[in-house]
């Protein structure tokens, strides 16, 4: 690539890209021999401390699965992505000074994984977050979550019918939330009823009221639900300006091939709720 080709596709819009893979999807000796080469000290030594073997199972093939997709996305080899955390503990790819390979210095990403999936989001500009639930998780601690909640949505939560109805409300609201949170990069230092969604009935962001100190960019966050497996839900959430790309690629399965991804309308802004 020349380098005007480089300046090129840096200015390109780029689609917002998401990963969704299974642990099946990898097996777990090679999910171990990826580890081993790509992974950094710290993230070997932290997989070492599980004490189940599915919990480094799953801790293996999240972070596999990331250095996977930055090398993909970046051009920098899967072992050589310095990744880093915030103060708040928000991982981000340390670019080098030069610039990545391919699409210039900008580039935020976003990991979630619970019980066996796992989901990475990336953008080319801004911010992104996302967050994957499983329907079957035990329902213990779901009164804690829908007390976090703001009243519009406590009240939203109560009108189902209790069960799967219910608690299909609480993580959508609660991956929506997880997913803004890690956008803005404050995770569960952001009070969750600060900001409030309004949701439609079966999916969909109907309105969005933001906290106040991030009420200037609520009208550039866009927010997307997805159920990229049966009984599995996801949310993202990003931010965009106007004229910005309109589409979002949804990848399944390990990156190891050229499989035709998703295509998806990225909805626009949701309207301001007071």
């Amino acid at each position: 690539m020349t380098a005007t080709e480089h300046l090129d596709t840096a200015a390109r819009p780029q689609p917002v890209k998401l990963w969704f893979c299974p642990n099946d999807e990898l097996d777990p000796g090679l999910a171990a021999t990826l580890a081993e080469h790509w992974l950094d000290e710290p993230e070997r030594e932290t997989a070492e401390r599980f004490l189940f073997e599915r919990d480094r199972r799953q801790y293996l093939v999240a972070h596999v699965l990331v250095r996977r997709v930055l090398a993909l996305a970046t051009g920098v080899p899967e072992a050589d992505a310095v990744i880093r955390r915030s103060p708040r503990g928000r991982p981000f790819l340390l670019a080098p000074a030069e610039g990545v390979p391919r699409g210039g210095r900008e580039l935020d990403f976003s990991l979630s994984h619970t019980q066996g999936h796992n989901l990475v989001g990336v953008v080319r500009r801004h911010r992104i977050g996302v967050d994957v639930e499983r329907l079957d998780r035990e329902n213990r601690g779901f009164d804690a979550i829908v007390e976090t909640f703001a009243p519009p949505e406590r009240e939203w939560v109560a009108q189902a019918v209790p069960g799967r109805a219910r608690t299909r409300r609480v993580l959508r609201l609660w991956t929506l939330k997880e997913a803004y949170a890690k956008a803005r990069g404050l995770g569960l230092e952001l009070p969750f009823d600060s900001f409030s969604f309004q949701l439609a009935q079966d999916t969909g962001v109907l309105g969005f009221r933001a906290p106040e100190d991030d009420a200037g960019a609520g009208r550039r966050w866009r927010f997307v639900e997805l159920e990229p497996a049966p009984g599995v839900l996801a949310a993202v959430a990003v931010l965009v300006d106007p004229g910005e790309p309109t589409l979002f690629e949804v990848h399944h399965g390990f990156p190891w091939g050229n499989r035709t991804p998703q295509l998806l309308a990225l909805p626009e802004p949701a309207p301001a709720r007071v």
